[in-house]
């Protein structure tokens, strides 16, 4: 179909459609669902893709460029529309639909329908008429639940057939299940079905999370067990009711007359949004499951929300008729009303659902740095940006350091920084020339000049940030460098002051004060404590040249020539000692070789 033919077929059907709640399929040249969607009015909402307010969103735009047919369904109401296109999208799975992206089959506890029923785990559901509590987003907690039940319970865990017919016939023999207590043995008559069944009601009530309820009757029980003086029989129901209500403590949020209600947040960073989902039975989580949503056309959060309630409820079958999400939606479920509450127990309930998306974000965030370190760097200097009001991304950082003891062998160091890591091919020392004794305000004006022009003059790159290690003595030192260079203003630099960690900017008396635990202030850290340690490295070996070389002056045989020669050549006394003897030779001649490096091995 060309492209006119196309226009005037989405025209017809625009034209034609009706103000009634429903749902839209939008459809390719190929026939493929590419985009469902849910309108309160289908006229309107349909209409409004092909109007210019959406031009502005290339994401739509592409996607409406490819839609050659418009298929609806009229529906009753809003909220059966909703459950419509979720279904809908579930079975075409439309290219430009948000989904939760989760793969998952979860586990379920399945009580089976059978004479003494089984209760285990499994991922698979029978429609059987066994009865299953889940699913549960943890196998930990499926194992943590089943393992309280078998100590609450003795219940079979045979495959034998146990009908009526065949436990009267005497077809079965105690196990070893039995001798170790952890059966009754009701395949022998040992255990009647009805005091089985029970048992089995209280694990549908503590599953169900109603666990006051059997509670309660564990507690009659052990009084009417203590009225009878069969104390032992009391002590065991005490240790369950132990168990249940230290299970229980565990469990509470806030308010144990919260009942049946399931809660529901969003949270998005940049691309990627997170809904969490917690099921609240008495006042006790007993789901709770978390999953990222995949944007495909810019939604809105409350479009997301919407889409993800429908969805997680249909997958969880959850039937509440309660929703406590964190702020308003459009859409209406038959039987269920919304809540957004502003204070109290419903609203910590919105927070704790919020830290646990908020929590999970942390960990993706955390495993994808793992997996690619690039990101994690990547975030700290766009935190750094953010922290130091700085206009570009400081991928290149130089920082520079003084070192000297009271005035002697005055030195600098400049250690460079490229994506948030040490560049040390890049690093580089500075004899202070200009300088007499200890004046560290001139050292650093005297090498921030050296540097800098020096990288004018070779055409070199500039850094995006400059770190100074002192407080606004040595920044404005080396500004003023800068300023004669005509690069102040156009580099960013600041100074880092050792008593506070305080950071100091250009004119500006007040310093600011980032948090100990900020990501900025520890990269500005190391690339301080980095220029420190390289600047006292270079000192310690530029003294102890010093030393030795003043006493090389006093060798009988080695003049000052000889001297300044092999200082030319090799900088300092340890690469004198490291190069080959015939090298030595070949530099200053036999006789002094020897009697050098007879001095220098002593």
């Amino acid at each position: 179909m060309n492209p006119i033919d196309v226009h005037n077929k989405i025209a017809s059907i625009l034209e034609n459609l009706t103000d009634t709640p429903g749902v839209y399929m939008f459809y390719n040249n190929q026939e493929q669902a590419i985009y469902i969607g849910k309108a309160k009015n289908l006229k309107r909402r349909v209409s409004s893709y092909f109007q210019k307010s959406h031009h502005d969103n290339a994401k739509v735009r592409l996607m409406v460029s490819k839609v050659c047919d418009i298929r609806f369904i009229v529906v009753q109401s809003e909220s059966d529309a909703l459950l419509l296109e979720n279904n809908l999208i579930k079975k075409y799975l439309p290219r430009y639909n948000i989904l939760l992206k989760d793969d998952k089959t979860f586990p379920w506890i399945c009580i089976s329908n059978e004479t003494f029923p089984q209760v285990y785990s499994t991922r698979t559901i029978i429609k059987d008429g066994s009865s299953y509590f889940g699913p549960y987003t943890s196998a930990i907690m499926v194992r943590t639940l089943l393992d309280m039940i078998r100590h609450l319970y003795s219940l079979r865990t045979c495959q034998l057939p146990l009908t009526p017919a065949n436990i009267k016939a005497g077809k079965f023999k105690v196990c070893l299940e039995y001798h170790m207590g952890n059966c009754k043995a009701p395949c022998v008559n040992k255990q009647t079905e009805e005091v089985y069944n029970i048992n089995i009601n209280q694990i549908k009530d503590i599953l169900k999370g109603n666990l006051s309820k059997v509670i309660v009757y564990l507690r009659d029980t052990m009084r009417f067990f203590s009225d009878e003086y069969k104390f032992e029989d009391a002590e065991s129901i005490k240790q369950k009711i132990e168990i249940l209500e230290k299970f229980q403590s565990k469990s509470t949020i806030v308010n144990p007359n919260i009942n049946n209600v399931d809660v529901f947040s969003i949270v998005a960073e940049k691309n990627i949004s997170v809904v969490n989902f917690l099921k609240v039975m008495n006042g006790c989580i007993i789901q709770s499951h978390t999953a990222e949503i995949q944007r495909k056309l810019d939604e809105e959060m409350q479009e997301m929300l919407e889409f993800s309630i429908v969805e997680i409820r249909d997958r969880f079958q959850s039937n509440s008729s309660e929703i406590i999400i964190p702020f308003t939606i459009e859409t209406e479920l038959a039987g269920v009303t919304f809540t957004i509450p502003r204070i109290g127990d419903k609203k910590k309930l919105i927070e704790l659902s919020e830290r646990n998306a908020r929590y999970y974000l942390i960990e993706r965030n955390k495993n994808a740095e793992k997996a690619n370190p690039e990101l994690k760097y990547e975030r700290v200097l766009k935190q750094m940006q953010n922290d130091l009001h700085l206009s570009v991304l400081p991928i290149y950082i130089e920082c520079f350091d003084n070192s000297n003891i009271q005035g002697s062998n005055p030195v600098s160091s400049c250690v460079v920084f490229k994506s948030g890591r040490p560049a040390k091919s890049e690093y580089r020392h500075f004899n202070v020339k200009t300088v007499v004794g200890a004046n560290d305000f001139a050292s650093m004006e005297e090498v921030v000049l050296r540097r800098y022009k020096r990288l004018i003059e070779e055409a070199k790159s500039l850094p995006q940030l400059i770190i100074i290690d002192g407080g606004k003595g040595q920044l404005s030192s080396a500004v003023n460098s800068l300023d004669k260079l005509g690069l102040y203003g156009k580099i960013p630099i600041i100074g880092i002051a050792k008593r506070l960690e305080e950071i100091y900017f250009p004119n500006d008396s007040i310093p600011i004060y980032l948090d100990k635990k900020s990501e900025t202030l520890k990269l500005i850290q190391q690339i301080r404590d980095e220029a420190h340690r390289f600047g006292i490295t270079f000192h310690r070996d530029k003294r102890s040249d010093s030393m030795i070389g003043s006493k090389m002056e006093k060798i009988p045989g080695i003049g000052q020539k000889t001297i300044e020669l092999l200082y030319t050549k090799y900088s300092s006394i340890s690469n004198i000692v490291n190069i080959p003897e015939d090298e030595l030779i070949e530099t200053i001649g036999k006789k002094k070789t020897e009697i050098l490096l007879g001095y220098l091995k002593l």
